[in-house]
């Protein structure tokens, strides 16, 4: 049986009286990579925030890389995690080098200062924004980035310090067209590299959803609706019940696209899923 890298345990989340979590029971294992879909207000964000350890539950537990949380220093814990957020994005200096935006992440700090960082820290800056497809931006300025390249260094910099878990929080949101395709290519090779970490993916689209991954968790109003093998979950009833409006599904070449089904009386419908995307790509 593969390690368990994150369990969910009867998790609620309350804040100023609402419910944002609901009795959340879920668990990821070693090699899988997750993608959690859900409307506006579903909570995926909150549940990404306590799957990082930056949120703590108001009820229930939640085992994290092998602790607890709660009874270890959260700190050593959150190291080994990287993640993507709005909340990280707005504090990342608009005047710093790309490389060093990368390279902070080594002291879970925004903005270089009293650090102190050797050639390793470096290299692997450089080698991270070569991989997702930055190799010409390392000494550019962040803020004078698009909002496509500002996501594939926010990746790289999730992944500086060698997490064993991955969490991005919508990745692609934001992004016209050619940016999203570019950024799921970058997205589909490293989810497909066996030493690529467990990754976990929120969205709001399945079209968003990047081939390669394994698992998917549906959410509504803070509760789980589905959750398990993508090809069970993502089915047009699935995300009917999810998202609140008859939909049908189409899977094809590792990707999924949703729809209004074009009759409401009829059970939503889906296509046969694809053969598995091989693996092993680098990102």
């Amino acid at each position: 049986m593969a390690d368990v890298v994150l369990r969910l345990d009867a998790v609620t989340v309350v804040r100023d009286g609402a419910s944002l979590l609901s009795d959340i029971h879920w668990t990821v294992a070693d090699g899988e990579r997750w993608v959690i879909l859900g409307p506006n207000g579903a909570g995926k964000t909150t549940l990404l925030q306590v799957a990082a350890s930056r949120i703590f539950p108001t009820r229930g537990t939640v085992d994290l890389l092998g602790s607890r949380l709660g009874e270890r220093d959260v700190f050593d814990v959150r190291s080994r995690v990287g993640l993507t957020s709005s909340a990280v994005a707005d504090v990342l200096p608009a005047g710093e080098r790309v490389v060093d935006v990368v390279m902070t992440a080594a002291w879970n700090v925004v903005g270089r200062a009293g650090e102190k960082y050797g050639d390793d820290d470096l290299d692997r800056a450089r080698e991270l924004l070569v991989q997702v497809g930055c190799r010409n931006l390392l000494e550019r300025r962040y803020g004078t980035l698009s909002e496509g390249e500002r996501k594939r260094v926010q990746i790289a910099r999730a992944l500086m310090t060698d997490p064993e878990l991955l969490l991005l929080d919508e990745p692609a949101a934001g992004l016209d067209l050619g940016a999203r395709e570019a950024l799921l290519r970058r997205l589909t090779r490293l989810v497909a590299d066996p030493r690529s970490p467990v990754t976990v993916i929120v969205s709001h689209h399945v079209e968003e959803i990047p081939p390669g991954i394994t698992h998917a968790l549906l959410l509504r109003a803070g509760k789980v609706v589905a959750a398990g093998d993508v090809e069970a979950v993502l089915t047009g009833p699935g995300l009917s019940a999810c998202f609140g409006i008859p939909l049908d599904v189409v899977a094809g070449g590792g990707r999924f696209a949703a729809r209004l089904a074009p009759a409401f009386d009829g059970p939503a419908r889906r296509s046969a899923p694809a053969p598995a995307r091989p693996r092993g790509a680098r990102v």
